[in-house]
């Protein structure tokens, strides 16, 4: 039986392509303060300023590429079933060569009705114009989970967790919730790998190993581990 393995992503991996996805230690993102960009608050305040501020974001994501990390994760597949749960809004993971991947935060290319969200669309090109609308004539938004909205993907990331053989973990401090939860999910008998330059804290059960690594070297030898693990 063909083994499932997790890969839970973050703003770490993403910054290897020179993106980045998260707010900084002072609480700006890319020079804005996030509460005035992303949040449900913000879009009624000022939704112009949002759809620049994500313009801006969407133009850079799409100039990106996908790094050698995300790379050696889509290749995984031919070994694994491997499933991609990822903090991240943009679609390098899918560029890369993943076939299965979940969006905890949305999707940066997409846009979603401000009032039905339900209805999603792919964005043509980086630009959504304040006056696009959805087919019932109210303005579309960018689909992101904004702070203090819900994570509608994150019972589902979690029912994924607790099939998993292995759980690989990287670029993700693990300080954000619900998605820092979703380890507590995971089988005590399923071992964890973890890439993390820092020292990172994680209280877990199961068999953990860290390597401490920036994305794209420590994938390379999280996958080795992996390998290793899998023979024994």
């Amino acid at each position: 039986m063909v083994k499932k393995i997790v890969v839970l992503t973050g703003a770490g991996i993403s910054a290897e392509s020179g993106l980045k996805t998260f707010r900084d230690h002072d609480g700006l993102w890319e020079g804005y303060n996030v509460y005035d960009v992303a949040t449900p608050e913000a879009w009624k305040r000022n939704a112009k300023l949002v759809l620049d501020f994500y313009n801006l974001r969407r133009k850079a994501v799409l100039e990106a590429m996908p790094n050698q990390a995300h790379i050696d994760l889509a290749k995984l597949e031919a070994y694994f079933d491997v499933q991609i749960i990822t903090q991240n809004v943009d679609n390098l993971h899918e560029r890369a060569g993943s076939t299965k991947v979940l969006h905890l935060h949305g999707e940066i290319t997409k846009s979603q009705s401000s009032v039905h969200s339900n209805l999603v669309y792919d964005i043509d090109g980086w630009e959504l114009q304040w006056g696009e609308c959805c087919e019932h004539g109210h303005q579309l938004r960018p689909f992101i989970v904004w702070f203090g909205e819900a994570v509608p993907m994150i019972d589902a990331a979690a029912h994924l967790v607790s099939q998993a053989d292995y759980l690989m973990i990287v670029g993700t401090s693990l300080q954000v919730y619900p998605a820092a939860g979703l380890v507590t999910e995971l089988p005590s008998n399923s071992p964890i790998i973890l890439v993390d330059p820092g020292s990172p804290s994680i209280s877990v059960n199961q068999h953990l190993i860290l390597i401490k690594e920036n994305a794209v070297t420590g994938v390379n030898k999280a996958i080795n581990e992996l390998m290793n693990l899998h023979k024994s």
